[in-house]
């Protein structure tokens, strides 16, 4: 199965007799999840009749991109999705508190985090473009987004042109704030070469994790091994040049990355930077020995860069209390089906 690009879905309705104005209805109420003749002037009325012929067969095709398998409701007003996609392959997209969705970009990964369940299988398939916006439609269908990190399965720079394609239909047709739309990568030179030429540009978030590349590349084996200073020097350019600080990621594990030496290392990374430190507690795997640090620790952490003129935050991995740990549900899926 070849993975559906918004760019055929134009292609189609251009050889139905669409203008420009027809498709970008159509695709305006796909994104908001309503029926796709939506619009202030009757279907009828307004598109052509090759165009109105073909809506029934398109909205089923959309309808056939992505549908929940599962969903896990979190205490803290998350809710995991285990969605699957039109050739039976799960992802998974997470409905985050105050109006924000994070969606997947791979089946699988490369990148193969050690501490990471989603890059355990490796990379399954890449997602087309629609089948990235396709989350964000089941996602409005449940309750109002105004903000899509592209944080879930995959690494999005390995899938760049459909995530960017995902990307620039949001932020047009679907009516999402530029800034709202976050980019989370490990760190790929063509992420810095691409995202400032788009036409929407979203916010970066850079997964760092250590300030040493030795550690680093541990922890992140596959990734393009760029040194953390010239990782934050190539993110301070970009926050420069769209005004929206780098969210940088660091998730916590005991022991490893949470000592002195690296809080340390992000002052001197960070300090005088448009930067945001996220901290996230580690979501804790059966049968990875991984383990997140005290709750005491992880708030002296974000509070030591706050005294050093840092803005810390400490947040939490939505739907810890279901181990619902991105690659989670998705496994436990497999295993119950074997």
């Amino acid at each position: 199965m070849t993975a559906l690009r918004i760019e055929q879905i134009r292609r189609q309705l251009r050889d139905r007799g669409a203008m420009a104005c027809h498709e970008e209805r159509i695709l305006r109420a796909w994104t908001r999840a309503l029926p796709l003749g939506s619009g202030p002037v009757l279907a009828e009325n307004f598109f052509p009749l090759g165009v109105r012929a073909a809506l029934p067969g398109l909205a089923a095709e959309l309808a056939g991109l992505a549908r929940v398998r599962a969903e896990h409701a979190g205490d803290d007003g998350s809710a995991r999705l285990l969605v699957e996609l039109g050739d039976g392959q799960t992802v998974e997209s997470v409905l985050l508190p105050r109006d924000g969705l994070c969606v997947s970009t791979q089946a699988g990964c490369a990148v193969g985090c050690s501490f990471c369940m989603t890059g355990r299988d490796g990379l399954l398939r890449q997602l087309g473009s629609a089948e990235i916006v396709a989350q964000v439609v089941l996602a409005r269908a449940r309750r109002r987004v105004k903000k899509v990190a592209f944080m879930g399965m995959g690494e999005p720079a390995h899938n760049i042109e459909n995530v960017l394609e995902a990307i620039d239909l949001l932020g047009t047709a679907a009516n999402i704030a530029h800034k709202n739309l976050v980019f989370s990568t490990v760190g790929d030179y063509r992420v810095f070469e691409r995202l400032p030429r788009q036409r929407v540009k979203p916010a970066l978030a850079l997964s760092l994790h250590s300030t040493r590349a030795e550690l680093r590349a541990q922890l992140l084996p596959k990734a393009q091994q760029i040194d953390p200073v010239e990782l934050v020097a190539l993110g301070e350019q970009y926050a420069r040049a769209t005004g929206y600080p780098i969210q940088y990621q660091w998730t916590l594990l005991a022991g490893i990355n949470d000592g002195d030496d690296e809080l340390d290392g992000i002052v001197r990374l960070l300090a005088g930077k448009y930067a945001v430190m996220n901290f996230i507690a580690y979501n804790e795997v059966a049968g990875l020995a991984y383990r997140r640090p005290s709750s005491q620790r992880a708030a002296a952490m974000s509070l030591h860069l706050y005294r050093h003129g840092i803005l810390a935050k400490l947040r939490q991995s939505a739907g810890q209390d279901i181990d619902g740990g991105c690659g989670q549900l998705r496994a436990r899926s497999i295993a119950h089906a074997v």
